[in-house]
């Protein structure tokens, strides 16, 4: 099996959005990394953002 690349995303968020992630997690049995991975992956799937790119170290352009 191959290995996937991971990399860590240090953030900064309000305490009450933290809350709110880490209910949402909790009522999907996730973790609260999983469940904003979640939450990205549905926001790029919803927006068209690819997800698919082999470098993902690399920054993409972004038009508007």
């Amino acid at each position: 099996m191959a290995k996937t690349k991971i990399s860590t995303l240090n953030l900064r968020i309000e305490p009450a959005l933290k809350a709110a992630v880490r209910e949402a997690a909790e009522r999907e049995h996730r973790s609260v990394a999983n469940m904003v991975e979640v939450l990205i992956r549905r926001h790029c799937d919803e927006t068209g953002i690819p997800l698919d790119r082999q470098d993902s170290s690399t920054p993409r352009k972004h038009d508007g």
